[in-house]
Parts: structure tokens; sequence; C-alpha cells
């Protein structure tokens, strides 16, 4: 067993990391306010699973919750509302994520329940039937939803093969056929200590969360179960040509138009800043550059943004714009230029130190809570294997020269290959 007091470039941070033989990782931190966190992030999310299980994930995070051994359906809820205590989780496409925020004095008798609906879930017949018409509830919502429609279409467009495609949620189809002894295969199989960042962040004594995550763990430890895991996933080559998807949705009354890049995920970290930025300097902010002339100068569109969104294994660039639908045509020219000039010309040096300040600021200010500092461990940790980064980010960021970003945008956003949706309105 290791323990590692990781000295950070940020005077924010200053967690403890701990190894335990069997493979679960602890980050612990003391902050004087007056609660404590507790995230366990699981590596486990949609990308792990089949086609014939896709949706499996995300189900069984709802039925953690539905009881152990030690504790009935529903009474771990119970439980920690009678304590003031909140709880909640959620499931990409890489991890899935438990918390609970307690007092100080709670957290001792409150996390070992945490502990225990994640890892010891009984996932018994009856409420697993009753879960089903909730998700598949959830499932015919999220196809009611526009934004959850066109980010589809975006993301079977941005991958050919890689699970990054699939919805978290999974098709009706397939959510109708699973049984109950499928996903307890699949939760002995996944929950298992070498896939769980355990992150204590609060105001108790740093040994004292360990100490009491490591107890937890000891005595609630799952059988360990072996099943074939799937093989990494390779990334996708960027798009050899434009290559365009229209589509036409009855519901909408203006168009969407989403131009998408393939760029490097997290396992290619140290080329993802670079991009970081480029999509401020365009779409973040009423003085980006898309945003100023497409929204505030032109008027072409009601809104328009840029995102790097970053998977494991591959990662999304992305412009996207809510428009008439004559103004298409003249907004994908326009953003093609915008990108032109960043190839040829600098990023003026005003612009990089707007956003080197914007991300400094948002480290600042997402450091402040025992859940924002958990969240940002939990997610280094686990996605990335290393707390170094995370405090790194403002650091890097502020780094770059305006050749860097010149360099990233000619070689990962070129003007002439990349991938375009437009979803019409019914005419």
């Amino acid at each position: 067993m290791t323990s590692i007091l990781v000295k950070p470039s940020s005077k924010l941070n200053a967690p403890t990391l701990r190894h335990l033989p069997s493979g679960l990782t602890i980050v612990a931190e003391q902050l004087p306010v007056d609660a404590v966190n507790l995230s366990l992030w699981i590596n486990v999310g949609s990308a792990v699973e089949s086609d014939e299980i896709n949706g499996m994930a995300h189900f069984l995070e709802h039925m953690v919750f539905k009881g152990t051994d030690r504790l009935t359906s529903g009474e771990f809820e119970q439980r920690i509302e009678q304590r003031g205590a909140v709880t909640n989780a959620a499931t990409s496409q890489d991890y899935t994520h438990y918390y609970i925020t307690t007092a100080p004095k709670d957290f001792a008798e409150l996390a070992p329940l945490q502990m225990d609906v994640v890892l010891n879930a009984s996932i018994p017949d009856q409420a697993f039937e009753r879960e089903r018409f909730v998700i598949l509830e959830e499932i015919r919502r999220s196809q009611d939803n526009p934004r959850r429609r066109t980010f589809q279409h975006t993301t079977e467009l941005a991958f050919d093969r890689l699970p990054y495609r699939r919805p978290v949620l999974g098709p009706t189809s397939v959510i109708e056929a699973l049984a109950p002894q499928q996903m307890r295969d699949f939760h002995a199989s996944w929950y298992q200590p070498k896939s769980i960042t355990a992150v204590a962040v609060g105001n108790l004594p740093v040994d004292e969360l360990i100490q009491t995550i490591e107890d937890s763990f000891i005595r609630l430890k799952p059988e360990a179960v072996s099943l074939p895991h799937p093989p990494s996933p390779i990334a996708e080559l960027p798009f050899p040509q434009i290559t365009r998807r229209e589509f036409v949705d009855r519901t909408l009354t203006q168009a969407r138009l989403m131009m998408i890049w393939r760029v490097p995920g997290l396992v290619g970290l140290h080329d993802t800043y670079e991009l970081d930025v480029v999509s401020s300097i365009l779409g973040h902010g009423r003085t980006a550059r898309l945003i100023k002339d497409l929204r505030e100068d032109r008027g072409l569109v009601s809104s328009i943004s840029a995102s790097n969104m970053t998977y494991r294994h591959q990662g999304i660039f992305c412009i996207s714009a809510q428009l008439p639908i004559e103004n298409v045509e003249p907004v994908e020219a326009a953003i093609v230029q915008h990108l032109c000039t960043l190839q040829s010309d600098f990023v003026t040096q005003a612009e990089l130190t707007r956003v080197c300040t914007q991300v400094a600021n948002h480290f600042v200010f997402g450091n402040e809570t025992p859940s924002d500092r958990a969240g940002l461990y939990g997610y280094y940790q686990s996605q990335v294997g290393a707390l170094e980064p995370a405090f790194d980010y403002p650091n890097r960021i502020q780094s770059l020269t305006v050749a860097d970003l010149q360099a990233a945008v000619q070689k990962y956003l070129p003007t002439k290959a990349y991938g375009v949706v437009v979803i019409k309105p019914e005419a």
C-alpha cells in the first residue's frame, strides 16, 4: 500500500493519493468547508458495452439504488435524507459517477452506505422489471428532445466504429431484452477495485477520510468475477473529405448546423490544450470571433458555439449553430473562412490573454467546494490515470503561444475535410 502527498503547481490543491493492494485508488484532501463529498468513479460507461447490451451501464446506475443484502430498496436514500445529505449519480460513455455530500459528523456513518449500494447491489428481479419501464420512458423522452436528437446525429457521423456513436441510454429494443442476470454479471465483472477511484474531500483529517473508505471497502468488497473485457479501441482517422448528412425535423422552427472534426482524446491529452483555446477564441463569450461576427454583427445565426469534446479514445471539435435555413450555406462558408484566417494569420495576443485569464479563473472558481474538487480529482485520476494534469491545466494553457494555436488549427481543423450535419425544419 502506497500513500503519496501530491504536490501540484497550484497552491489551491494538496490531495493525498493512496493505492491499496486490492487495486482501489483513494484520493483525499481536507478542505475547511463544513461538508464532505465522497465520489466513486467507476471506469465503466457505455463505451465498454457490446451492441447486444448497449445501455447496460446506465440501467445499472439506476439499479444500484434498489438495495443490497444490508439495505432494503429505498433505505439508502431514506438514511441519506434523514441526515440532510444529498446523493446522485451519472453515467457517461467512459465512466459512471456516484456521490454523496454529508456533514463531516455524518461521514463515517454514511460513507459505508454509499460503498455498500455501489459495490453490493443485489439487482432483484422484480425491481429490475419495474425500473426497466423507467429507463424506457427516459429513452422516449430523449428521443422527443431536439437537442438530444441533434447530438445523436452528430456522434453517428463523428464515429464510424468507435462505441461513442451509440447512445448512453441504449436503444429500446436492447433494454426490452436485457435480463437481470446479465446485469449481475456485468456488475460483478466491472465494479471491481481496479476500476474504482474513491475521492473524499471535506473538513475531516485526511487519515480519517482514507481510513473510513478503506474500512468500508474491506468490509464490503465483492467477490471478484472474471469476464472477458473488450480490447481498447483505436482512434479513427480524420475525415478524408467533406462528408455531409441532412435530416428533416418537424419539431424545429430553425435549422441546426453542426461542423465536426475528429481530434485527439484523453489518450493524447498533450494535444488537446491548443484545441481548448481555439474553441474559446471561436465560440466562448460575446467577443469570441464566431459569435461577434455571425450573431452580433451580421445576425446570421440565433446562436453559435464551439467546443472541444474529449472522450478517452477520441475527441470531437464541434461548431454548432442555430439559424434560419436560408443561412446554412453562407454560415458554413463564413466558418470555413474564419478557420482559414486562423491557419494563415496569428491569433492576437489580446485574444490569447483573454482566454488564458478565463481558464485560470475557471480553475479557481471550480475549486471552491468539496464536490468541485472531488469531481476534478476523480475525473483526472480515473480517466487519465494521474492528478497532475488537473493542477497543471492553467499553466499548460498559459504557456501556449500563438504559433502553437496556428499549428493545431492547421493540423486538426482542415477546411476541406470535415463532417457536416444539417437538420432542417419541415417545409
